[in-house]
């Protein structure tokens, strides 16, 4: 079995001190430029990395992110929080960090989770996902002081707390632009499939798509359904919106899994060229190729771990106090068009 390389190894490499190599790794900012640069080309060529438990002890910092995971809806759903903890536990990866997955039922039980990890000096920092009007989590957060960033806006505050660093994506940019490529390929009425109202992310994107629809308001009540989520809901209120004497001819969805529900109702109604959009660009929706809002994820994730953790390393930062430096990112999402979402009505067969 080949043997791990050492700190005594990196230092003979780069002809430094056991201390100096520390300091690289610890304290690279006390390290002259030229020095730092040949430890880290040795550690790079050697493949060295830190004894996490060794750094644990010596910095009493974890190197350790907490996150908590929802009850999984539904297999479509529960594809966009799968990429989001996939792609975090990659990109924490690489910043010699771990990310440490706990279950809770509801916000109180997840902060006693977080009480009782941050006590035993499990976990240096907590990223929130589903964010809510009135989310008691964000307050007890700030008000001792634990770091955190949030997948998701404050929902129902008028004003950003400076100390809240949360990054989201903009749904309701997201579904207002696709409404406006749809009409733009001669769409004249889209309808819209959405979630019951107060919901953060739901109001947002209905939001869009009212401000991009073209009715007026009572047309604007006529053509979107209010529904919970799911593939069969999304198939009735399909059915009702195909039904109206003048039905659209094309629907927007706030998710993959009504949208996946408004394909097979209009593909049963004989109209299989119907342009269906949902939300998330999940899997399911790249299977069945229905065209679909797409979160950078990517881009959600570096920037959580930026907010949490500076450019680079993994040394945790306070949660802020003033507004001096931005604390909140909005991600605007794209398109991914499949069937028929992108051509001209004309086109169509039937249209």
């Amino acid at each position: 079995m080949e043997r791990m390389p050492t700190v005594d190894d990196v230092a003979a490499a780069a002809a430094v001190s056991r201390q100096t190599v520390s300091n690289v790794l610890n304290a690279p900012e006390i390290v002259r430029e030229s020095t730092r640069v040949r430890v880290q080309e040795a550690i790079d060529r050697l493949g060295y990395r830190p004894h996490a438990s060794a750094r644990r002890l010596r910095t009493r910092a974890s190197s350790t992110i907490g996150l908590r995971l929802d009850p999984l809806r539904d297999g479509i759903s529960g594809a966009v929080l799968d990429r989001f903890v996939h792609k975090l536990a990659e990109q924490a990866d690489a910043r010699g960090l771990r990310v440490m997955i706990f279950t809770a039922n509801g916000a109180e039980d997840e902060l006693a989770h977080i009480r009782r990890l941050r006590d035993g000096s499990d976990i240096d920092a907590f990223v929130l996902i589903a964010t809510f009007h009135g989310d008691p989590r964000i307050s007890w957060l700030i008000e001792h002081d634990v770091p955190f960033v949030s997948f998701g806006r404050p929902w129902g505050s008028t004003d950003d707390d400076p100390r809240h660093r949360w990054v989201d994506v903009d749904g309701r940019a997201g579904v207002r632009d696709t409404t406006e490529h749809l009409r733009a390929n001669g769409a004249r009425r889209v309808g819209y499939i959405g979630w019951p109202s107060p919901s953060g992310t739901g109001d947002e994107r209905r939001a869009g798509w009212e401000e991009a629809c073209g009715f007026d308001e009572r047309d604007r009540q006529r053509y979107q359904i209010v529904t919970v989520d799911g593939v069969d809901e999304g198939v009735r209120s399909a059915r009702a919106l195909l039904a109206l004497d003048a039905p659209p001819d094309a629907i927007v969805c706030a998710s993959d899994s009504l949208a996946l529900g408004a394909r097979m109702a209009a593909d049963a109604a004989g109209l299989i060229d119907l342009p269906v959009v949902g939300f998330d660009n999940t899997p399911v929706a790249a299977a069945v190729g229905l065209s679909s809002i797409d979160q950078p994820l990517d881009e959600v994730v570096a920037t959580a771990l930026t907010q949490l953790f500076g450019p680079t390393g993994g040394t945790v930062r306070p949660n802020p106090d003033s507004n001096e430096e931005p604390t909140n990112r909005l991600l605007v999402p794209r398109l991914v068009e499949r069937r028929s979402s992108h051509r001209a009505l004309g086109e169509i067969t039937g249209a």
